[in-house]
């Protein structure tokens, strides 16, 4: 029996960091706890036909997917007026032969290996104490909506000698004004919530 086909549109956005676009879709792609992210085929291999198909394109250098869209990472010497419809149509066709965008999440890796492949997936936020709940309640209302309206995802880490541990994911990853963002807006924020927070620190993913 041949699945019928399910009608994708798909609208692309501009991000903070000029060298990745958000593709939009008109459809939840993954459920809401579910954020991937790959940097090369042979990590999407199993995983993501959609991600896996999508690194056929030379110029694609990383993907990210989350709730209802597909951040691209490309290379800096293609301009994205050159790319961007190639891409749009491509991506609509392939969600409309591919429903099921991500197959399987693989188990997260250790800490060691995570430093040697860069396949991270799905984070599972560690949470110790009523104050690590508050901060993680603070940044799903305020912070993560924008960030994924960015294209992006931001998760928490850890909080230790007043320092919050956050990783950033998608275009936030290596954005040029990141790290504006993350003084100006995210640390601000906990700041004036909780005042045993000092600074708000990154990693990026």
């Amino acid at each position: 029996m041949i699945a019928q086909e399910i009608p994708v549109t798909i609208y692309s956005e501009m991000t903070p960091n000029p060298n990745t676009m958000k593709f939009v879709a008109n459809k939840m792609l993954v459920n809401e706890d579910i954020v991937a992210e790959y940097r090369n085929a042979s990590e999407a291999k199993g995983s993501s036909v959609v991600a896996e198909s999508l690194f056929a394109f030379p110029f694609v250098r990383g993907i990210f997917i989350a709730r209802n869209f597909i951040t691209v990472s490309k290379v800096e010497n293609i301009e994205w007026d050159d790319i961007t419809l190639e891409l749009r149509l491509f991506i609509s066709d392939l969600l409309k032969k591919n429903p099921i965008v991500i197959s399987t999440v693989p188990e997260p890796i250790e800490k060691e290996e995570t430093e040697k492949k860069e396949a991270k997936l799905s984070y599972e936020t560690v949470i110790t104490s009523d104050f690590d709940q508050t901060i993680v309640d603070l940044l799903e209302e305020y912070v993560r909506p924008a960030v994924e309206n960015d294209g992006g995802a931001i998760h928490f880490k850890s909080f230790e000698n007043g320092i919050v541990t956050v990783i950033l994911k998608g275009s936030c990853s290596g954005c040029p004004s990141s790290t504006q963002t993350l003084k100006g807006g995210v640390e601000q924020l906990l700041r004036s919530h909780l005042q045993e927070v000092k600074e708000v620190v990154a990693e990026s993913h």
